[in-house]
């Protein structure tokens, strides 16, 4: 999924490397890490259990049980809930630093989504919205704070950290998966408003296991509170003018920064045709797509679970391959401009299918849309963990927190877009939408391919 978990940088050290080494009760890893595994999971379970309806439920008609949005109000609200989750992740990390920290933040996060979830399960236009805006703020709290706790659970210089984050990592494609399944089966096939409170159950039987597994989080707490705490009041008026001259970065930390500037505008492109899985495509498989295979028919919303089943089984083949690639391994600015080829490719798949399906009249086969999520993952790893490392590695270390954020920006922007892409969707023929958006992503690949020297050139560290 358009997921993923950057590691904090932890400098404190509060345990021994023998009392590090005894802590592998999680598959060889600290234990605290099944706890937020867990805890992550269930989050995005109820977060892509719910977004898998969510445009369904605002357009279906009032006799069925609806909202009867138009679609482009629809997918307009859609993308605005999506981008505002998003963008929360950089004032939830603010809170986190300065007023809770990251366990509260956490809890309280998880707290508020449940109580969203729990809303939107009445049947009122009002408790709809509030629902909404309830689970953005949980999430801005939540989604950067989990992450952090992880990163915590090490020490600095552990090398099992980034297989950690692999592992939590699977836990988030493993809500994303079972989510759907469940939540978009009861919403469509029994009330919307059943599916709207299992999405609830799931967080809280997530944020269950949280709170009873918190001793296990003890050394990550313990790490954390020894980081210095940022000034606050006039302390931290006082602490800006005397440390004003702290972003006069050098000419090649500039480059580095203009580097990440671009990645960031073409991440925002990639995640705008992305995440129209839940708004354009979700309607398209909904109206358009034959909901039968092998003689088993199945929910709409069970296609937004293909995605990260396609992850789980692709991120092991991907971490080989670079590995396996060595020093022909393709350059960040090349694997970024690969993530935008093959995100196009998926939609030039979708064109037939859109041509068949408004002029033929009948239902397409669901093996186009799955052609297409396959082709799209292949792109989702060539761009997000790549984007990911990129930032941490360009970013000047005195403001790589800000860099990340804005990297996670690139998702907030990227899901507005996709919403606005998805207004489209009845108003403009299927074939002309998917190939504008496959047009788009193949011209600004090969304009990315011609970019990677210059890229490199401002990547350098000297």
């Amino acid at each position: 999924m358009a997921d993923a978990a950057s590691p904090a940088v932890i400098h404190p050290r509060t345990m021994t490397e023998s009392e590090s080494a005894v802590d592998r009760g999680f598959f060889g890893h600290p234990r605290g890490l099944s706890t937020l595994f867990f805890t992550e999971m269930w989050e995005r379970f109820s977060y892509y259990g719910m977004r898998a309806f969510l445009i369904l439920y605002m357009v279906a008609p009032a006799a069925a049980g609806g909202l009867g949005f138009s679609d482009a109000d629809a997918a307009s609200i859609y993308g605005t809930y999506t981008g505002s989750a998003w963008g929360a992740a950089i004032l939830g990390g603010l809170v986190a630093d300065r007023v809770l920290g990251q366990y509260r933040s956490v809890l309280v996060g998880g707290t508020i989504i449940a109580l969203g979830h729990f809303t939107l399960a009445f049947k009122s236009l009002p408790f709809f919205y509030s629902g909404l805006g309830l689970i953005v703020i949980g999430t801005g709290l939540l989604k950067p704070n989990v992450s952090t706790l992880v990163g915590s659970l090490y020490d600095q210089g552990d090398t099992r950290r980034d297989a950690g984050f692999s592992i939590f990592y699977m836990g988030i494609n493993l809500g994303a998966f079972i989510g759907p399944l469940i939540a978009g089966y009861l919403a469509q096939r029994v009330d919307w408003h059943i599916g709207f409170a299992c999405a609830g159950v799931g967080m809280a039987l997530g944020l269950t296991q949280y709170v009873l597994g918190r001793h296990r989080l003890d050394p990550a707490l313990q790490r954390l509170s020894a980081r210095p705490k940022p000034a606050s009041g006039a302390a931290s008026t006082q602490s800006s003018v005397e440390n004003s001259g702290a972003l006069n970065f050098t000419i090649a930390e500039w480059k580095r920064i203009g580097a990440i500037v671009i990645f960031f505008f073409v991440a925002t492109l990639f995640w705008g045709a992305y995440e129209q899985a839940g708004s354009t495509l979700n309607l398209f498989a909904d109206r358009y797509t034959r909901l039968e295979m092998l003689g088993f028919e199945f929910p709409s919303s069970w296609f937004q679970s293909v995605q990260p089943i396609f992850v789980i089984a692709l991120a092991p083949v991907f971490a080989w391959l670079w590995i396996r690639l060595g020093r022909r391994e393709p350059a960040v600015g090349a694997k970024f401009a690969f993530g935008l080829l093959f995100m196009g490719l998926a939609f030039l798949v979708l064109v037939p299918a859109g041509t068949m399906a408004q002029g033929g009249g009948v239902r397409v086969s669901p093996w186009w849309l799955i052609a297409a999520y396959f082709i799209s993952e292949l792109g989702e790893l060539c761009l997000s963990p790549v984007g990911l490392s990129a930032v941490t590695m360009l970013a000047p270390v005195r403001i790589v927190g800000l860099m990340m954020g804005v990297w996670f920006l690139s998702n907030a922007f990227g899901n507005k877009l996709a919403g606005w892409a998805a207004g489209f969707f009845s108003t403009m023929p299927l074939q002309t939408l998917f190939g504008i958006v496959a047009g788009i992503l193949l011209a600004s690949s090969l304009l990315m391919f011609i970019l990677v020297k210059p890229i490199r050139r401002l990547s350098e560290q000297r």
